[in-house]
């Protein structure tokens, strides 16, 4: 997710950390670079320009402390300006006090609206609810067949007709009599779409409104029709009034500009982000976490939350950023990397670790073999030295090379990325949140 926006900004931002202090020259030529790479990303070129200016202003203004580089100042600067654009606060579903509430689900066809349904189903029933999945989609061959197998599949129970010669808005009158009857408090509509937005597709969305009165209005986009999916959640908000975004196709990395740029155009709050095909790729819009992780800051508490509700082994289940930050040794390292085996694609976590695109472990390259290699020489080490990496000198890298079958450098490679990696967890742990970075920098400016 954004790994090409993220690499472009670094390069903006390294070219500064040689200067002690900024000059307006020095900023603008960053803030040149950084508005290309926006600009590339996809991000709606007046968002850009207010951002742009709104950096730059803060850069200029503020005084450099003897604390922090130049590049760190303006990076400081440019991650509050993101989550600033992006929303600040985090927006789940509203859940009303009188059962069942309604969540419609409208969206142009192929942008992810059925297996999003279910998505969002799957999230509400690990929340502790009992949610109904609906077949409003009685116009795309087999539309109602693949809800129902998705719905099966995750354990969710599903509402529809056997076929679809029946009206649409009987079948959302009867999901309510059914939810009623089955104890379900949420109910969640998948109607139809189109290829584009036309006046029958709007007609029976307002229908089947007037008919349930939904609590929740949310709009699934394609983030991967860059800016043109900013034009079409304008067009469904002014129709319905929308209450939320959902973006779908998020772990791509084109075009996915329109992720940061939606909010703040529409006026509508992003919500959720599909990050995969799974039904369980789904993560809650989060701009601190998501902006860190462009900034490449990682993502500790999603990794942590990532890790608990898996329950890998009994060594993981209570971990959290603070511990990560005060404990973190080469043994932890290494149950890590046995984890990240475990969790899913290299790629996917990579982003949400501080400093471990420095592993060599990121899309392009990230290949088993490195990760086996890591392990072997943390394998290769006593308990002492994986508790206490600073005894391992001279003598003791070539004994733990020749034992892990690789080399003396690619052993000091290993203990100097860890060094770095150690720095950042401290750094990034210690707040109520967990992650707190946006805290940790704006404390730097003593705001």
């Amino acid at each position: 997710m954004f790994e090409s926006l993220k690499e472009k900004l670094s390069a903006a931002l390294s070219k500064l950390s040689s200067k002690g202090k900024l000059s307006e020259a020095d900023v603008d030529n960053a803030l040149r670079e950084i508005r290309r790479s926006l600009l590339e990303a996809d991000v709606d070129f007046r968002v850009v320009k207010d951002l742009i200016a709104k950096v730059r202003e803060k850069s200029i203004t503020l005084d450099v402390l003897n604390s922090i580089t130049a590049n760190d100042r303006i990076a400081a600067v440019l991650y509050e300006e993101l989550v600033n654009l992006m929303g600040k606060n985090v927006q789940g579903i509203n859940i009303s006090s009188k059962p069942p509430t309604v969540i419609l689900m409208a969206g142009l066809q192929g942008s992810g609206k059925t297996t999003g349904t279910v998505k969002l189903a799957k999230h509400l029933k690990n929340s502790a609810h009992n949610p109904l999945v609906v077949a409003c989609d009685l116009r795309r061959p087999a539309a109602i067949e693949q809800l129902r197998i998705l719905a099966e599949a995750s354990k969710i129970p599903f509402y529809g007709p056997e076929n679809n010669k029946v009206n649409v808005l009987d079948v959302v009158k009867n999901s309510k009599i059914y939810a009623d009857s089955h104890m379900n408090d949420v109910i969640i509509l998948d109607t139809a779409g189109r290829l584009q937005i036309d006046e029958d597709l709007m007609t029976e969305l307002k229908n089947i409104e007037k008919i349930i009165a939904p609590h929740e209005k949310l709009l699934v986009v394609d983030a991967m029709m860059g800016q043109e999916a900013v034009n079409v959640a304008k067009s469904f908000h002014e129709l319905l009034n929308l209450t939320g975004l959902f973006l779908t196709k998020m772990d791509g990395d084109a075009r996915g500009g329109s992720a940061l740029a939606i909010r703040a155009v529409t006026g509508v709050p992003v919500k959720f982000i599909g990050v995969g095909e799974a039904t369980d790729a789904l993560e809650i819009y989060n701009p601190e976490r998501l902006a860190g992780r462009i900034m490449g800051m990682g993502d500790l508490q999603g990794l942590v939350e990532k890790i608990n509700s898996a329950g890998l082994n009994e060594n993981l289940k209570e971990v959290t950023p603070g511990k990560l930050g005060k404990q973190f040794n080469l043994e932890m390292l290494l149950s890590q990397f046995e984890q990240i085996e475990k969790l899913g694609p290299i790629e996917k976590l990579a982003g949400m670790i501080p400093g471990f695109d420095r592993l060599n472990l990121k899309a392009e390259n990230a290949d088993v073999k490195i990760l086996k290699h890591n392990k072997a020489i943390i394998q290769s080490m006593t308990p002492e030295e994986r508790r206490n990496p600073k005894i391992i000198k001279g003598s003791r890298r070539r004994r733990i090379a020749q034992g892990s079958g690789t080399s003396v450098q690619q052993v000091n490679q290993l203990l100097a990325q860890y060094e770095q990696m150690k720095k950042l967890f401290k750094n990034f742990s210690g707040s109520r949140s967990g992650f707190g970075m946006g805290q940790k920098l704006r404390n730097l400016f003593g705001r």
